[in-house]
């Protein structure tokens, strides 16, 4: 498989697309004046406990006030969270109200941005990524990543990792990442001590804070995306910035050398994005309706619940007989939902509603399909079976906004519906208006603003109707044309 990582950068904005084998998979935007905060951490404040909810708000210096379940708790003694403390697994539960009170002060870091009218999601479970490693100050724990399937090499990173701990004297836990398989010592132990310099960073910020801070930032997207998604399949990476592409091969000299050679600029006066046609591809991963090859189509509806995706037979026909033309399409659609889900950034509760199939066998093929494209996504998912209803559940971790949330908005003309009322609907609704009116004010005349289509409409199709309604209520109406009036806006003036 040959993969490309192009990075676009903008005063405004920078913008990295993943492609494998000149097909879009993944887009990433992060803009200056709205940076996720996903991985920071912040010593925060205590501004709200509520005990029936296991939960409490947390003032972070941001808009709205984070969000720490009692279960994202990392406590070894009552109150401190500046210490070492328990795993996550060997503690009990605390109760929230016994552990956090208000004005108190507490170390959390970002797993979800905020999304919509929900603030950042909190634990005081820190961990802070490097290369090869992830850093666990709450925990003494060493884990292995499951895709080193190599028992040798993993008990070997093990070791390692727990000898130079011990040399170093170093009294918190390590996550080794899939991409330190093969590694050499040196540089195992380059990233530990990189890490504890970090570490230590944040906690001299912390003492010396007495108010909210924020005592450490993850990476900018263009570094954070070379640190965390590049692997031996990536053949090249691209930038349009002179200056971007510096930067990233000096910290690829001093944190990923490895790389160095693969980062290059683009220099051409044709915008990257275009030359690889990812512009094209943008728009259409912002579209409801997805094509798929053979005919058949996806539908994709985002809601704040959940994400339904429907999968429909289209203009394909098939050659042999129904279940297989709608087994050949679902397994179609499979790839296309993992391609989607991925390249859409969709995340949370995902319900997948499949052709209904009446062969089991069928219907398991197509789950392992689904599963087996699902492997390439970075983010965790999971799928159930085919349920009763013959819907398919599935959830991918949601840690940052979607493509759609990151380039759109609620539409301000439907509110975000996706439809609009008819001129006829609006039609009615001016003339229950306009009775509303007459029988509570005494008009000389009332006067009608709405927009072009519907002041066509009540003179045209409605006029027998606006004429009756006239003469009901003895008093002359008038009709004004607002060109900013969308077709659902309208207003009944008394003069």
């Amino acid at each position: 498989m040959s993969a490309e990582i192009l990075i676009n950068v903008t005063p405004q904005e920078c913008r990295v697309a993943i492609t494998e084998n000149g097909a879009l998979e993944e887009v990433l935007v992060e803009r200056n004046a709205h940076q996720g905060i996903v991985g920071n951490i912040y010593k925060g404040r205590v501004s709200r406990v509520l005990p029936g909810m296991e939960a409490a708000f947390i003032d972070i210096g941001q808009e709205k006030a984070a969000f720490l379940h009692a279960s994202d708790l990392s406590v070894k003694k009552k109150g401190d969270f500046m210490g070492d403390s328990l795993s996550k697994e060997d503690q009990p539960q605390p109760k929230i109200n016994q552990v956090l009170h208000e004005g108190s002060q507490v170390i959390v870091q970002v797993v979800k941005d905020p999304l919509g009218t929900k603030g950042a999601r909190l634990t005081t479970y820190v961990t802070i990524p490097s290369r090869y490693l992830v850093l666990m100050p709450d925990t003494p724990t060493i884990g292995v990543s499951s895709k080193i399937e190599t028992e040798e090499e993993r008990q070997r990173l093990k070791a390692l990792v727990a000898t130079i701990r011990e040399e170093e004297k170093y009294d918190f836990g390590f996550i080794i990442r899939t991409v330190a398989e093969g590694v050499s010592d040196e540089a195992i132990r380059s990233d530990m001590r990189f890490l504890n310099r970090v570490w230590t960073k944040v906690t001299e910020r912390s003492t010396r804070s007495k108010k909210v801070a924020q005592l450490y930032s993850d990476l900018p997207l263009a570094k954070r995306i070379l640190r965390d998604a590049v692997n031996d399949e990536i053949g090249k990476i691209l930038v349009d910035s002179r200056e971007t592409a510096q930067s990233l091969n000096e910290f690829c000299e001093t944190y990923i050398p490895e790389l160095e050679g693969k980062i290059g600029h683009y220099p051409g006066e044709r915008p990257i994005f275009d030359l690889y046609g990812v512009e094209d591809d943008i728009q259409k991963a912002l579209k409801r309706k997805v094509q798929l090859k053979s005919g058949g189509y996806l539908i994709i509806d985002q809601t704040e619940a959940m994400t339904t995706i429907d999968v429909n037979t289209g203009g394909y026909v098939g050659n042999r007989n129904l279940e297989e033309t709608i087994f050949k399409t679902n397994l179609e659609a499979a790839q296309g939902i993992a391609k989607q889900v991925r390249l859409r950034n969709l995340g949370g509760i995902i319900i997948l509603d499949f052709i209904d199939m009446q062969t089991e066998a069928h219907k398991k093929q197509v789950i392992i399909s689904l599963e087996r494209a699902l492997e390439h996504d970075t983010a965790k998912t999971a799928v159930s079976g085919v349920s009763s209803l013959g819907l398919v559940e599935m959830t991918r971790k949601r840690t940052r906004e979607s493509l759609l949330q990151v380039l759109c908005e609620p539409c301000v003309v439907c509110n975000g519906r996706g439809f609009v009322k008819t001129a006829v609907t609006v039609c009615y609704e001016i003339f229950r208006e306009i009775s509303r009116e007459a029988r509570q004010f005494d008009a000389k005349e009332l006067l009608v603003l709405a927009s072009l289509d519907v002041v066509d409409l009540l003179l045209d199709e409605e006029s027998d109707s606006l004429a009756e309604l006239q003469e009901f209520i003895g008093t002359p109406i008038r009709f004004q044309v607002e060109a900013l009036y969308t077709q659902e806006q309208f207003d009944v003036v008394i003069l």
